[in-house]
Formats: structure tokens, C-alpha cells, sequence
């Protein structure tokens, strides 16, 4: 049998170089989501909420706002950008699309991650006849298959309807409030 030689990735190097540096007298820390041990965040364990937030003054761009809380028992890794579709029935859709590579945070339980959404109003000049408006919204923990229905609220908590046009609605980057 032939011996072959890989390089060192992942975190295998983070260890070999962690060792490396130690033996030199210098010490390293690394973030829990490096961590193999800490599992991904997924979308029944998180508690989801759709807040729309208003409209810019032109009216021409609408805000939103996608929170997940962690209700799980232990620490998770929410790593990319989460599923976000409002269906017409079978008909039309909207999907949610950021742009860039998010950071992976680690969510401690009863932590919470928002992500920025915005989108193109119903009613808005130009926007044609692609619009969805739903009272709720299909969302989906990064690289989970599992879809959630969460309802639409107003910044008040209310029962609110979303009213968004074209194809995609926009995702800021994740991030821990």
C-alpha cells in the first residue's frame, strides 16, 4: 500500500499550528464556531419572528427586520444566511438574497441573531406585477432542509401583512443583538 501525504486543513492546522506556538511559549484562543464540537443552529430550535419596520421616505424601499432566538438547551453556529420565501399560494415568489460570505456566529441559548431585510413595496412605480402579499413568511436556518412558517408582525407586535415585489428581497449579513 502507497503513503500519501496530505496538508494539514481545517482544524487538524488549527490544532498542529496551536501546538506549534505553544511549544514557543505563545498562546492561541479560537472562536467556539471553529469549533467542530458546537453544532450548527437549526430551524426548529430557533424561535423566528418578521418584523416589518416601515418605509424610507420616498417610499420606494421597505424594511423589515428576520430575528431567530435560540431556545435550544445548548450553544449553536449560525452560519450563513438564513431561507426566507413569501409565497403567493403555488403562484408567485419572493426569495431572500444576500450578497458576501456571512461570519459564523455562535448563539448561546436565549441568544439572538438578526438579519436587515429589505424589499420593493407593492404599489411602487415600476414594479410591475410580481408581488406577493402574505401574512407570513417560510424561513429555514442556514444549510437546513427544514422550513418554519412564521407570522408577519408590526414594529407594535401586531398581526401585519407583507407586501414586497420582485423577484428577491434583500438580506443584510446576520448578526447577534
Amino acid at each position: 500500500m502507497r503513503a500519501t501525504t496530505r496538508p494539514t486543513t481545517g482544524i487538524l492546522a488549527v490544532l498542529v499550528a496551536g501546538l506549534a506556538l505553544t511549544a514557543c511559549g505563545t498562546t492561541t484562543t479560537t472562536d467556539a464556531t471553529a469549533d467542530t464540537a458546537v453544532p450548527p443552529c437549526r430551524t426548529a430550535s430557533l424561535a423566528w419572528t418578521l418584523t416589518l419596520l416601515g418605509a424610507d421616505r420616498g417610499g420606494r424601499e421597505a424594511h423589515a427586520r428576520l430575528t431567530a432566538v435560540n431556545k435550544g438547551p445548548d450553544t449553536c453556529v449560525f452560519d450563513g444566511y438564513p431561507g426566507l420565501e413569501i409565497h403567493n399560494g403555488k403562484a408567485e415568489s419572493v426569495e431572500g438574497a444576500g450578497s458576501g460570505r456571512p461570519a459564523a456566529l455562535s448563539v448561546p441559548r436565549k441568544a439572538e441573531v438578526a438579519v436587515d431585510v429589505r424589499y420593493t413595496p407593492g404599489g411602487t412605480s415600476g414594479t410591475g406585477d410580481w408581488c406577493v402579499r402574505r401574512p407570513e413568511a417560510v424561513v429555514r436556518a442556514p444549510h437546513d432542509s427544514r422550513p418554519a412558517v412564521v407570522p408577519v408582525t408590526d414594529a407594535h407586535g401586531k398581526d401585519a401583512t407583507i407586501d414586497a415585489c420582485g423577484e428577491t428581497v434583500s438580506l443584510a449579513l446576520p448578526r447577534r443583538i
